[in-house]
């Protein structure tokens, strides 16, 4: 008689598990037909382990059970005396037409021992292949928690790890699968940062250390929460974001002043908190515009974020509903007033003050730094995405059409770095007048660092920190420089030159620990005009030249998108190797990011959902979608510089 197959063990094994946990019968079922479908590739003397971790790894990661229910899987499987090699033989003889629930008692309660690891074959995983075999077209895959969606769940999973394709055309290898230890740990911490607001979820702390004083990270930060929600959004639990949203939206609408001058209507809180009356057991909610913040500057950034954040919304589920209800509408159109409104600039980037992004604290980024002029263009693409074709949505959408023409010539022509354009400005002459000025900020070649010589490579160039009159910040700033690749506003080639320099000053920018908010440090009498003799922003520390976590996925989803994932692989096994043992810190000190900072905080959420949105996208290069826009061929100006690309 046939034997009965490794796999069919394997899933009535898990069964038997999962039933004891009160999993209810149809996922079993499906678990049994995806055996049935698909074969995985494995070795001499095959057993379950692989396959019954696997599903539950992919359980988890889907939604189907919660990271509690995880945890408590595993510790029943930790619990499980180790099958031997009789019961193995035994198991082996099976009929394999039989009903799973024909087999008698006795080998049933043999089934729930643990099997013996298995060796696996290993297969060349996507990031040791060109990115050109990967389609990130395809709209990101949906999990949700019910039946009618079970089939085409596991039909996904079984893609995920047979062996030829997955659904977005990615080549996967088995070993692809086996998560880093610290993955299910680190959902755990994530779940545990999640507030609720009248017993709905509405957002994660910035942090879960309780040894130290929490000052402002117990609340719930625009920008902070961004990498929780794209967890969330890639493990289909889009719930907590659409209230998040929706939430923000409504503290838009406040009366929002700073002592006694009223902020526009459009500004977005930097955070809020949720106070709970143990007495009348009602809660409220706090926000802060700003008027708490250190310097007491409005986040600029944090409109960007909420309209970004929008459009991953809905590009992950499908759901255009939400964006398109009139407050959204409304919503969109006042954060964009305040950056279209007409004043006296020449330029089309944003005049901003020190500390009105992740940078809150005076660093000499006042002007028009990078990181608010790449976030500024990736949300005017995306509202052009979400704004209704009605009359004040099409008024809207001329307006940023405009905009976003002049932004991306001004950005690509004046901000751009590489070495043609360095030894240019070397050169440059001073005192000029006329159209034909070359030196249009007239720029003084002496103000040039000597630090900038030797950073730049032969290939490779990044968009320079700020630009305006007489004064350029020749620092390299990650967050900009990665939404700059994201958003489209580098064109194809300066992406690939961003990834270029990237590689070729790993050391400085990467070092031990990923990545650099900004490089270099500013240290000595340089640090004590520019930041005010700040004690926490000393050289090579907090947002001067620190480490800082968070930054992995927007490197990542800049890898991926520039056909690099092995560079995101290689920053991401660094995390990996301190991450959990250091409680996840908020950011590391050092030149090359060897200490944990000075005064960074622990469990850090925003470290923790930072690390997990990048090993999600290095599984399924897919997520790219909702964070990722193409380029858009009627912007790309005419280049008259000679480019690194082409050294």
């Amino acid at each position: 008689m046939p034997r009965r197959s490794v796999e069919d063990i394997a899933c009535l094994q898990w069964q038997v598990r999962l039933q004891s946990f009160r999993i209810t019968r149809p996922w079993t079922q499906l678990a049994y037909n995806y055996t049935e479908k698909y074969q995985i590739c494995l070795k001499d003397r095959r057993s379950s382990s692989f396959i019954y971790s696997t599903l539950l790894v992919f359980l988890l990661s889907t939604g189907i059970i919660s990271s509690q229910e995880f945890s408590e899987i595993s510790r029943l499987e930790r619990m499980s005396p180790t099958l031997d090699a009789h019961q193995n033989e035994t198991l082996k003889h099976h009929d394999s037409g039989s009903s799973l629930f024909e087999i008698e008692d006795t080998n049933l309660s043999r089934l729930l021992d643990k099997p013996r690891p298995l060796s696996i074959e290993r297969k060349r995983s996507f990031d040791e292949r060109s990115f050109s075999e990967m389609s990130i077209s395809s709209p990101p895959r949906q999990f949700y928690r019910n039946s009618e969606n079970s089939s085409r769940v596991f039909d996904n999973f079984g893609s995920l790890y047979s062996s030829g394709r997955s659904s977005v055309g990615t080549p996967r290898s088995v070993t692809c699968v086996e998560s880093h230890p610290i993955f299910a740990e680190a959902w755990v911490f994530l779940q545990r940062s999640i507030v609720h607001f009248r017993g709905q979820p509405v957002g994660t702390i910035a942090a879960l250390d309780h040894s130290a004083e929490e000052l402002n990270y117990d609340q719930v930060f625009v920008r902070d929460f961004v990498p929780s929600a794209l967890a969330f959004l890639m493990n289909g639990e889009p719930a907590i974001v659409k209230n998040f949203l929706l939430k923000t939206l409504r503290l838009q609408s406040w009366e929002k002043k700073v002592d006694q001058f009223t902020l526009g209507a459009g500004v977005m809180p930097a955070s809020f908190k949720v106070l709970h009356d143990p007495v009348k057991n009602y809660e409220t909610i706090i926000a802060d515009f700003g008027e708490c913040a250190i310097g007491r500057v409005a986040p600029i950034d944090s409109g960007f974020w909420w309209i970004i954040l929008l459009r991953a919304y809905t590009k992950s589920t499908g759901d255009t509903t939400l964006a398109e209800l009139p407050e959204c509408q409304r919503g969109i159109r006042l954060i964009l007033n305040l950056c279209l409104s007409e004043g006296f600039d020449t330029f089309p980037t944003l005049l901003c003050a020190d500390g009105c992004c992740m940078i809150d604290r005076r660093m000499g980024v006042y002007g028009y730094p990078i990181e608010i002029q790449a976030l500024f263009f990736m949300s005017l693409r995306c509202a052009l995405n979400l704004l209704k074709n009605d009359d004040e949505g099409k008024e809207c959408a001329d307006r940023i059409s405009k905009r976003l023409h002049a932004l991306s010539y001004h950005m690509r022509s004046y901000f751009w770095l590489d070495i043609k354009q360095l030894n240019d400005i070397y050169r440059y002459k001073t005192e000029e007048y006329s159209h034909t000025a070359v030196n249009k900020f007239n720029v003084m070649p002496d103000s040039l660092p000597d630090w900038v010589f030797d950073f730049m490579p032969t290939r490779g160039g990044y968009f320079i920190g700020n630009v305006s009159p007489a004064k350029m910040d020749f620092r390299w700033f990650c967050l900009g420089n990665c939404i700059a690749i994201l958003s489209s506003l580098a064109t194809p080639e300066q992406a690939s030159a961003i990834m270029d320099l990237i590689e070729s000053r790993w050391d400085e920018l990467v070092g031990e620990m990923p990545l650099k908010i900004c490089y270099p440090a500013m240290e000595s009498h340089e640090w004590r005009i520019v930041t005010g003799c700040d004690p926490k922003n000393t050289g090579w520390s907090y947002h001067n030249g620190g480490s800082w976590p968070v930054l992995l996925w927007l490197l990542t989803a800049a890898c991926i998108k520039s056909g690099r994932p092995q560079l995101a692989r290689r920053a991401t096994e660094l995390a990996e190797a301190r991450l959990l043992k250091d409680h996840w810190p908020e950011y590391y000190d050092g030149k090359h990011g060897r200490y944990i900072g000075k005064q960074a905080r622990k469990n850090q959420t925003w470290s923790i959902a930072g690390y997990l949105v990048a090993k999600m996208m290095l599984e399924d290069p897919s997520h790219l979608g909702m964070i990722s826009l193409e380029e858009d061929k009627q912007m790309k100006p005419q280049m008259k510089r000679s480019a690194s690309w082409t050294c």
